[in-house]
């Protein structure tokens, strides 16, 4: 397992999701940097950009990385995009500051000629662009909005069942969830350091449900916050392997949990949950 260099706190929420979810993808295939640069367009110097969130990389980057590590491309592209949309809504709006005190030379954000989005120099437009940049940044963010939904439907709710999950479980406020709740109108996760989230098992279907999540292939590892890592923990807990504390955050005590189930059903012991484990958790 690879030994991560830690992102910078300062690195976008979005951005660092999508770098989480490429480190995870990465790990799960045992591909090295140099291996998945022989087996992509991209080489291992993007790669490191693009793995330590330096870089956001381009459309073509994420698909190939997804087709060698054996995953559907989708959720990673629609992670992607709202990623490139945070960081250039950055880049925008530091050079809109930086215009406003005269600043001058080359602009703070572009495109890379690999395509990745990139930081650049200091200097602000000319003065006769500032409202047509204003309007861009607006704009911007009005898309960046939307791509954020889009990719919280595509994370939050692949299944679009006509039922309903069981009951039980509690809802973003923390309180009893109504019988009949959809794990995806929890609406969107946010981590809350020491809120503790409670865990009602049911069957639905044959498969052991604990109303947080229906998931069945998202991919879990160290560092992921989410209420797929919520559904899991509660799962581990039912299984006899305590996660810790089920707040949704995927830290060393859930890891060493998953390791010791994996051991338990005879699948590799890694840690990550993947379709596997899921698949063994809902039984």
């Amino acid at each position: 397992m690879s030994r991560w260099k830690e992102l910078p706190a300062s690195l976008d929420r979005r951005v660092w999701q999508l770098v989480v979810q490429m480190r995870a993808l990465k790990d799960h295939s045992g591909l090295s940097q140099s291996a998945l640069a022989a087996k992509t367009s991209y080489s291992g110097s993007s790669w490191a950009r693009y793995l330590n969130g330096r870089a956001v990389p381009p459309r073509e980057a994420v698909e190939e990385l997804a087709r060698v590590c054996g995953a559907d491309p989708g959720r990673l592209v629609a992670l992607r995009d709202v990623a490139a949309e945070a960081w250039e809504s950055e880049a925008g709006a530091a050079e809109g500051a930086e215009g406003a005190e005269g600043a001058r030379g080359a602009g703070i954000g572009g495109v890379g000629a690999g395509g990745d989005v990139v930081g650049g120099g200091r200097d602000g437009p000319p003065r006769g662009t500032r409202p047509r940049r204003r309007r861009r940044l607006l704009v911007g963010a009005v898309c960046a909005a939307l791509l954020a939904l889009v990719a919280g439907l595509l994370i939050g709710r692949p299944w679009e069942d006509d039922g309903s999950s069981s009951a039980g479980g509690r809802d973003k406020q923390g309180q009893q969830a109504e019988p009949g709740l959809r794990p995806g109108d929890r609406g969107e996760f946010h981590y809350v350091p020491g809120k503790k989230h409670r865990c009602d098992i049911s069957r639905k279907d044959g498969a052991l449900y604990a109303t947080y999540s229906l998931s069945t292939e998202a991919l879990l590892d160290t560092n992921s916050t989410s209420w797929e890592v919520v559904e899991a923990q509660c799962l581990l807990r039912h299984h006899g392997y305590d996660p810790g504390t089920v707040d949704g955050a995927y830290g060393p005590k859930t890891k060493s949990a998953a390791k010791r189930f994996q051991r338990s059903v005879d699948l590799a012991p890694d840690g990550i949950v993947g379709p596997d484990t899921w698949g063994a958790l809902r039984r």
